[in-house]
């Protein structure tokens, strides 16, 4: 007995036309965007080995992977992000291209998402990845057009802002945390959910009293400029010293480009793909509650692939996006421009009208009616401005 045969499952839906037109419109526009700028588009599988997601620097919860076998009983799953596949392609089929290499992509991912939060467990990203340079520059050119994505997504009513962060502080103290792995993972997970009450719980445990003190106030670093003073207070060492200069140098180059308005800084920024090893930006659209953009410097995951080589990329979520479009700016889509009826044994006559009308740039349907009537009434109700008939003559009646 079928139960399921006429529903999605949870996390997916189905995309009809006004909301298929705004989502092939933002692709259209990203790949333009990424193409202007030297990226060269690829596409991975739908499915890959369970281990591509499993890597030192790049693991991913498993919790929340769609998880399935291959005839030979090896797991699979259906890609849940785009960066660790393509670092996988990098390291193998273009291993021995020129550096840098600049890549981009429109493919979706699949994830288990908590089922109260609303999300979608299909959606389809857009993104780019900038390997093999460590440069100020490159994360300059990735901030910058991720700035130029965002832009494109506003309007009159709908602006954009942009966070900006480093994984290094929050590695940084980690590293000089000790913890368990789980422990680790436990932290970062309380501290990406904002979950301040069991994180504190957690820390209150630890014997670094002074480490997690800091980790404690992670979360609340966020703001402007003031966030680096607060941060050189509460925790201090080389690296997390240098860290924060070279991140107060980043967000006064960008605010030159969007102001500080629209720029804030957040320590406590974390990404439950575990590879970020700098900066790290989320970009978000007013009216949408989460971030619609996000990405960031992983400078160690093409190593666990075998090619040790920095990179840099982020994602664009297509669908929320298209979200925000809908809801700002409602769609109608133009109805054909003209229908033909043709007469019985003239369809053939009625083909090549409908060619020559569509290489005028018209949109042109056939009819499927038996009398002149009925296609009469079908074009009013689909605002369809001309009837076109196809006989021994070729007439337009109204």
């Amino acid at each position: 007995m079928r139960k399921y045969d006429l529903i999605t499952p949870e996390g997916t839906k189905d995309f009809l036309f006004e909301e298929c037109y705004v989502r092939r419109e933002i692709e259209q526009n990203l790949h333009d965007l990424f193409h202007s700028k030297g990226y060269s588009e690829l596409t991975t599988p739908g499915l890959e080995f369970f281990d591509v997601f499993q890597s030192e620097s790049g693991h991913y919860p498993q919790e929340r992977l769609y998880k399935l076998t291959d005839s030979k009983g090896r797991l699979l799953v259906l890609r849940p992000e785009s960066t660790m596949p393509i670092a996988r392609v990098t390291a193998t089929r273009l291993r021995d291209a020129s550096l840098p290499l600049r890549l981009c992509y429109t493919q979706s991912v699949y994830r288990f998402e908590p089922a109260l939060k609303g999300r979608s467990d299909e959606i389809t990203q857009a993104g780019i990845e900038l390997l093999g340079s460590s440069s100020y520059l490159a994360d300059v050119e990735m901030i910058t057009t991720a700035i130029e994505a965002l832009d494109s997504f506003g309007s009159d009513h709908v602006s954009f802002s942009l966070e900006l962060g480093d994984a290094g502080v929050f590695k940084e103290l980690m590293r000089e945390l000790h913890a368990t792995p789980e422990e680790r993972e436990n932290i970062r997970y309380l501290i990406e959910t904002k979950n301040y009450p069991a994180l504190n719980d957690v820390l209150d445990t630890m014997d670094d009293v002074k480490v997690a003190a800091a980790l404690k106030k992670l979360p609340a670093l966020f703001g402007g400029e003031e966030v680096f003073e607060k941060a050189s207070q509460l925790y201090s060492n080389q690296r997390i010293d240098e860290i924060l200069m070279d991140l107060k140098k980043l967000y006064n180059d960008i605010s030159t480009v969007i102001g500080k308005g629209r720029l804030t800084v957040d320590l406590g920024m974390v990404n439950n793909a575990d590879y970020y090893t700098g900066v790290i930006i989320k970009g978000y659209l007013e009216g949408y509650g989460e971030e619609v953009l996000s990405g960031g410097r992983y400078n160690k995951l093409l190593s666990d692939f075998g090619y040790d080589i920095p990179a840099t990329g982020f994602a664009v979520n297509v669908d929320a996006v298209a979200n925000v479009r809908m809801k700002d700016r409602p769609v109608v889509l133009k109805p054909a421009d003209a229908v033909i009826f043709a007469a019985t044994g003239y369809e053939m006559k009625a083909a090549k009208v409908s060619q020559e009308l569509r290489s005028r740039g018209q949109v042109v349907e056939f009819a499927f009616f038996d009398s002149l009537e009925l296609v009469r009434e079908y074009a009013r109700e689909n605002k369809i401005g001309k009837v076109v008939v196809v006989d021994e003559e070729i007439t337009e009646v109204e």
